[in-house]
């Protein structure tokens, strides 16, 4: 029988197409910088020009008298900023213009705020600033004596196994610095009443930006309203606020007119955070036939002198694979760089590279297929806590993959495999992501009209948030996606998760089934009181199904519709209230190891005669419990397989050794991922849902889609060449070694 195409599609597990589409396609969607308000100031600033040094004076008189520039702002007359306390986080805790020190390239040192932009650029240019004490910056990647490795997991004697093992592997692998660069700079617009703020910012956590707001400018946190309606990406270098946001509300405080502050995409390289360069030694054993005896990671990353964000390359590592003896330490360099942050699938994602590339070393040495390395070390339960897993699928996604990508024609030799006249290499990757929830609050209204609004204080970042709360919803109350309105991007609503680390969509997943369900008891409390249809029925005696109240004993089509009982009751709306809690610490928890899961298959070509290396053909197998949307979800993993070629391939921050400044800090130079670069892509979601993190079983995606991959790139690239890339990105002079022909 053919589907009745009348019928309205289930609200799960349908690609929707993203409900702010027709907002972004007509250029109607506001984004921080697009608003405007009377009597607008632009503030630029200004930049030290050493990454090491202190500041002897500044002289602002040239800029101070210049058309347009209503003043010039220095640590002489900014006001006071408070640290942040433990309420809220934040990668740069020291203020603005807090003292003279200079402790990297590009750290503010003054602001000039003018009627135009144009005016307050060409004024911030004329801002002289002398230095004393100026040093080269140090960025070595060797530990002092002072920093020390700390053991992050450990189980067994991984030295003495790995002193006794057969076959060992021990490389050190390299990532470098990467910098964010969403199309979207920073940017912040600030209003003062005379009492509150209002701020229009880029941010991905619109509830911590307001906590740290309010304890750093020095008022109750009820005096600062964020407002964020759509961000142009954020990549975690959103995640939470950066200087330029308290200069912007220090002027208009100060000034009593709104302001606008946008880093340009120079300052995107300096003030704004990075991915940390890493360095990290592995080292393996096994058995003759593949069974991992050990494993042991030490991995190195950079952080600011003043600041730690951690880069945690060891997130994963405990728990991928089986083995008895494991251990992984951590280091920090602290140096003259500014603070690096979270950039998507910060930690796992560069970890994963390394233990990735091991892995496929390991396979070598032992001549064994890769895929069966793998499954044949797949571990029963989480060896680093003792606890089960939530649901793990790890070796569907790797027999799926294989045999969707064609694995069993793969040849093993260097350089065998041919096509067109190009050389084939094919290689491949597991990856990992914690599942986690966040704290949440949602309000559900059900109104007189017919529609249901649905809110939160949390944002949509790009990744379809907007979307999934109008699916979730539906779900729930059983209607059409396209009758829920939702409203998000607002600190002034009931507090929601911050878009970062995968999990947004899940922790709302609870909050939301809870506000429904209260918007429906109220629902039928007034159908009992007021519908004519349920006269001298209780409350217990009705249900709610696809939108209509019926009794239990009858079937829904005989109900009434929600908008009919509102209106006999003449009420405007009901409102139901949900709250969910994290999962952090919570012992419920606990008791199980909750991560996503998959493999990514790749293929890549390669021409000796011109040096030309090509990505060809991706298949990415994603285990992330149940999937809401798959249209939103495959743009998710797609979009984090565009940042892996550019991670494989391209992206590298290069700074100059003197003065510290990033001399490729503009998108001519720092080299994405275009369309050309861009492989065919293949993506499969596996159906487990994990209710152990909610009811659903939906748990997030997008950053495990960066996981792991650049190591099947450069898999697939010794495959095909024989040279072995340990340091990112891969380079053509790295391939020049080659003596595949």
């Amino acid at each position: 029988m053919a589907p009745d195409a009348s019928r309205t599609p289930p609200a799960l597990g349908h690609g929707y197409a993203r409900v702010d589409g027709p907002l972004k396609v007509s250029g109607t969607a506001r984004y921080s910088s697009d608003y405007h308000f009377p009597g607008l100031l632009y503030a630029v600033p200004v930049c030290a020009t050493v990454a090491s040094g202190t500041v002897a004076a500044i002289d602002d008189s040239t800029a101070a008298s210049m058309p347009g520039v209503r003043k010039v702002y220095t640590r002489s007359n900014i006001g006071t900023f408070y640290r942040p306390g433990k309420s809220g986080s934040i990668d740069e805790k020291r203020p603005p213009f807090e003292d003279d020190t200079i402790r990297y390239y590009g750290q503010y040192v003054a602001m000039v705020v003018a009627d135009s932009f144009e005016q307050a650029t060409a004024a911030a240019r004329k801002v002289k600033v002398e230095y004393r004490d100026v040093t080269a910056p140090d960025v070595r990647m060797q530990l002092t004596a002072e920093e020390k490795q700390t053991t992050d997991s450990e189980r067994g004697d991984v030295d003495a196994a790995l002193a006794d093992a057969a076959v060992t592997v021990d490389q050190t692998y390299t990532t470098p610095r990467e910098t964010h660069n969403p199309i979207e700079l920073h940017a912040s617009l600030a209003i003062w009443d005379g009492k509150a703020f209002t701020l229009y910012e880029t941010t991905q956590s619109i509830i911590n930006h307001r906590n740290v707001m309010a304890q750093m400018l020095g008022v109750p946190k009820e005096n600062v309203r964020i407002v964020t309606e759509f961000l142009g990406s954020g990549f975690g270098g959103k995640l939470w606020p950066w200087p330029h946001a308290l200069l912007a509300a220090a002027a208009a405080r100060d000034l009593g007119k709104p302001i606008k502050l946008v880093v340009t995409r120079e300052m995107m390289f300096h003030d704004v955070g990075h991915r940390t360069n890493t360095q990290q030694r592995m080292r393996l054993g096994a058995t003759p036939d593949g069974d991992l005896v050990a494993l042991r990671q030490d991995f190195l990353y950079a952080t600011s002198r003043s600041d730690h964000t951690k880069e945690d390359c060891g997130e994963a590592t405990p728990f991928l694979y089986s083995t008895a003896n494991l251990k992984v330490t951590s280091a920090c360099a602290r140096r003259d760089i500014a603070p690096n942050t979270a950039m998507r699938g910060p930690g796992a994602v560069p970890g994963l590279f390394a233990v990735e590339s091991a892995m496929d070393e390991l396979a070598l040495a032992l001549k064994m297929d890769p895929v069966e390395l793998r499954l044949r070390n797949e571990p029963e339960i989480d060896e680093s806590e003792n606890i089960p897993f939530s649901s793990r699928h790890l070796k569907e996604c790797l027999t799926e993959g294989a045999k969707r990508f064609g694995w069993s024609q793969r040849d093993p030799a260097i350089g065998a495999m041919r096509k067109d006249g190009k050389i084939l290499g094919w290689g491949v990757a597991a990856c990992s992501w914690m599942a986690q929830r966040l704290a949440a609050e949602v309000s559900v209204l059900l109104n007189a009209d017919g529609s249901v609004r649905v809110a939160s204080g949390t944002q949509d970042i790009g990744t379809g948030t907007y979307t999934m709360l109008a699916q979730m919803v539906a779900h729930d109350l059983g209607i059409a996606v396209d009758r829920v309105k939702v409203v998000i991007g607002d600190s002034a609503l009931p507090p929601g998760p911050l878009s970062g680390g995968s999990m947004a969509t899940g922790s709302l997943v609870p909050a939301v089934a809870q506000a429904a369900g209260k918007a429906v008891e109220q629902l039928l409390d007034a159908a009992a009181a007021h519908a004519q249809a349920f006269k001298g029925a209780k409350a217990d005696q009705l249900a709610f199904t696809d939108g209509r109240v019926h009794r239990k004993d009858t079937a829904a089509e005989s109900g009434v519709p929600f908008a009919q009982v509102l209106d006999e009751a003449r009420l405007a709306h009901v409102e139901g209230k949900g709250k969910s809690g994290s999962t952090f610490g919570d012992d419920e928890a606990k008791k199980f190891s909750m991560h996503s899961y998959g493999a990514h298959f790749v293929e890549v070509s390669w021409e000796p005669q011109t040096a030309r290396l090509r990505i060809e053909r991706v298949l990415t197998v994603i285990d992330a419990g149940r999937i809401i949307n798959p249209m939103t979800g495959r743009n998710q993993i797609e979009g984090a397989i565009a940042m892996g070629v550019g991670m494989a391939l391209f992206e590298e921050t290069q700074y100059e050794a003197r003065w510290g400044k990033a001399i490729n800090s503009n998108l001519a130079d720092y080299v994405m991922t275009t369309h050309a670069d861009s492989p065919a892509m293949d993506v499969l979601f596996l159906d487990y849902p994990d209710t152990k993190l909610n009811s659903l079983g939906a748990r997030g995606i997008g950053e495990i889609g960066l996981a792991g991959f650049a190591a099947a790139v450069t898999s697939a690239v010794h495959h095909a060449t024989g040279v072995r890339v340990r340091h990112l990105p891969v380079k053509i002079e790295d391939l020049l070694a080659s003596t595949v022909s």
